[in-house]
């Protein structure tokens, strides 16, 4: 982070707006590693020892991810006014709380699956920006058996809304009691894409789960468990913008 204007940090720290704590500063009510700071005095939060009138300053949390394994039913928000389970329900309150995370992303209510948190603000523009565009991959249960053919107009893009649609790898795992099981991996994340594509063509979506995020696997994580993931993961090649052949 560096060294930043103390107001500034004092703010980001919730501790009161920047003006108010200009006043404090004015006041002398503001300490540095023990001494008194000066309005313009800066500090860099992960070296020096703040105080605001004898309270010190929160350190701001470290960056962190963590790959949860959403159920169905959990929302992808931070809080819900009605009530409902959000994804940092399903965190310990500290951690829920106090490490500033946030869905990276969405995933339907009705759908589960690998879901990232994070608190690291760079991050999340490069995996939800558009222009950064990484594989995802699912595992999809379709009512009834999509033919040849629907599965080669679903690999080449179906319009959605009029605005078409980025091609998609399929690859069929076999049947189950009325309907197919598929594995999708594509880079879009338009609004239920894939349940309303699979609609259009005739066979609505019976299961939705998310399998991966780029190269970051939900393996044997649990549904309703999480893990940290890991710097090296968050660096793989695997984030790469093009699909492999079908």
């Amino acid at each position: 982070m560096g060294a930043q204007r103390l107001q500034k940090l004092i703010a980001a720290a919730g501790l009161g707006s920047r003006r108010r704590a200009e006043a404090w500063l004015g006041a002398g009510l503001v300490r540095v590693n023990g001494r008194i700071a000066s309005l313009g005095d800066k500090a860099d939060p992960a070296t020096d020892n703040i105080s605001v009138d004898g309270i010190p300053l929160p350190r701001a949390p470290g960056p962190l991810t963590l790959l949860l394994n959403k159920p169905m039913g959990v929302l992808c928000t931070c809080h819900d006014p009605r009530g409902r389970t959000t994804v940092l329900d399903l965190l310990p309150p500290d951690l829920a709380r106090g490490a500033g995370l946030h869905p990276v992303g969405r995933l339907d209510g009705d759908s589960r699956g690998a879901l990232l948190l994070s608190n690291d603000g760079a991050l999340t523009l490069r995996l939800t920006h558009p222009r950064y565009g990484h594989r995802k991959t699912y595992q999809v249960q379709v009512c009834g058996q999509p033919s040849p053919a629907t599965l080669e107009r679903w690999r080449l893009g179906v319009p959605l809304d009029g605005i078409p649609s980025q091609p998609v790898t399929i690859k069929p795992l076999g049947q189950v009691a009325g309907g197919t099981r598929l594995e999708l991996t594509m880079l879009e994340g338009r609004n239920r894409q894939i349940r309303r594509t699979a609609a259009l063509l005739g066979h609505p979506v019976l299961d939705l789960r998310r399998e991966a995020i780029g190269p970051v696997r939900l393996g044997s994580l649990a549904e309703g468990h999480w893990r940290i993931v890991q710097e090296g993961e968050l660096q793989g090649g695997e984030w790469a913008s093009s699909l492999p052949s079908s």
